[in-house]
């Protein structure tokens, strides 16, 4: 009978113990992915801050050459 129990108590333990580490592992896994996708997220964020800021700036720069171009021309 009290072999039953030991068996019993060790095999509880065993199961215990293998459920808080993969509890932990998923956990660690989760915050790891979950930071990934934050740092990507703000990757891109970037990426699409600075391309449209270069759009901007070319868009800009091509106006601002085609009106002194026009204004070069119709004075001449």
């Amino acid at each position: 009978m009290e072999v039953v129990v030991v068996v019993v108590v060790v095999v509880v333990v065993i199961i215990v113990v293998v459920v808080v580490v993969v509890v932990v592992v998923v956990a660690v896994v989760v915050a790891v992915v979950v930071e990934v996708v934050i740092v990507v997220a703000a990757v891109i964020v970037v990426v699409v801050v600075v391309v449209v800021v270069v759009v901007v700036v070319v868009v800009v720069v091509v106006v601002f050459v085609v009106v002194v171009v026009v204004v070069v021309v119709m004075n001449v």
